[in-house]
């Protein structure tokens, strides 16, 4: 959905780019108050179940290229999506119960990252071969749901996220009603900048696409990006320190930084009429790399700032500051984007550096945080 969205709304359908600003910006945007609220919900309902229900309504994407309607599709893709942010920290908190261990935290996310955007990989791969055989949308999308529903009957199978007992809630509940600890107020604001700076893969998608001639080559930008991010998650995930002021130090310098650099090189890249050039794809490469480490060290730092009872609300914060930059920063680059792609890559990247800057200022604090709980 992710790679052929853009392609169907804008070149198939006619529509302008900052439309397909609009439609991302809406699902962020919404999706920011369904991860504020399923959080919430899932600690008093039982994450696992939050979870089921929204997973079993994401395929609302699917039904995205049934009509040739731009309004009927947006709203589609704004429905799936929105309950993709509903069962997101609740997904977030039964990955922290099932590994108890705070120090195998990096390890278990960044499997989860890679597991995620590897499927977006090989969904990159499904798109590819069927535009070369000409395939329609409606197809394609449709196709699209059908590992959706099985991924429901398998998270059915989850032995974590049950409903906590009342004896384990007020036992907690003078815990959650206190100041929330050192990180927990930079981790969000930084998250809520880089989602400032997380405009959709479907923007390099059509520079790419738009500057070659060949939808194949804006579908080869979106999977390099999926594989980068993958293979990052998964080699790096518990290799960058398991205590939380180290986290935060590689989030800030080869996340965030990482996120601002390969905006720049998209920015160079864009600019003039070489939607084609090699620059493209290299900065592409780089975005998925920061994002490997963004969505491994992210959650696995909240996981332990935020634990027991208040482990739906620190992923909720962490999943709504997210959705909310990106709500604004799809509406930028939406914007920017008719000015020029070189001037909607240089904003993201500029973004992105102040959320690195804002997260290594944070280090020190942390660390005397950390002291102070191991004493």
């Amino acid at each position: 959905m992710l790679a052929g969205f853009p392609l169907f709304l804008v070149i198939t359908l006619h529509q302008p780019t900052w439309e397909f600003g609009l439609a991302s910006a809406l699902s962020y945007g919404g999706g920011a108050i369904f991860s504020w609220a399923g959080g919430r919900i899932g600690d008093r309902i039982g994450h696992k179940h939050l979870a089921l229900i929204g997973n079993s309504l994401i395929p609302l994407l699917a039904l995205s290229a049934l009509v040739a309607s731009p309004a009927w599709a947006i709203g589609f893709l704004c429905g799936g999506w929105w309950f993709r942010n509903l069962r997101s920290p609740s997904r977030r908190v039964m990955l922290a119960e099932a590994v108890p261990n705070e120090k195998h935290r990096g390890s278990a996310f960044g499997f989860l990252h890679a597991i995620d955007v590897g499927g977006g990989a090989l969904a990159g791969l499904w798109v590819i071969g069927a535009l070369t055989i000409h395939l329609a949308f409606r197809w394609i999308f449709l196709i699209a749901g059908i590992p959706l529903v099985i991924s429901t009957l398998f998270l059915s199978k989850a032995t974590t996220g049950g409903k906590r007992k009342a004896t384990e809630a007020s036992s907690e509940h003078k815990q959650v009603e206190s100041d929330p600890p050192k990180g927990v107020r930079p981790l969000l604001i930084a998250a809520s900048l880089y989602g400032f700076t997380a405009y959709s893969v479907g923007f390099p998608v059509l520079t790419v696409a738009k500057g070659s001639g060949k939808l194949v080559y804006g579908i080869a930008a979106f999977l390099i990006l999926q594989l980068v991010s993958s293979i990052t998650g998964y080699l790096l995930g518990g290799r960058l320190g398991s205590d939380i002021a180290t986290q935060f130090r590689w989030l800030g310098l080869l996340g965030y930084f990482g996120a601002a650099i390969g905006a720049g090189l998209l920015a160079l890249g864009g600019s003039g009429n070489r939607g084609g050039s090699p620059w493209l794809f290299v900065g592409v490469a780089v975005i998925g790399f920061g994002l490997g480490i963004v969505e491994t060290l992210e959650p696995a730092a909240m996981s332990v700032l935020r634990s027991g009872l208040r482990a739906g609300r620190g992923f909720a914060g962490l999943s709504a500051a997210r959705s909310v930059g990106t709500f604004v920063g799809n509406l930028m680059m939406g914007l920017l984007y008719g000015i020029g792609a070189s001037a909607a890559y240089s904003y993201a990247g500029v973004v992105a550096g102040a959320a690195g800057i804002i997260v290594l200022i944070a280090v020190p604090g942390i660390r005397s945080w950390q002291e102070a709980t191991q004493e």
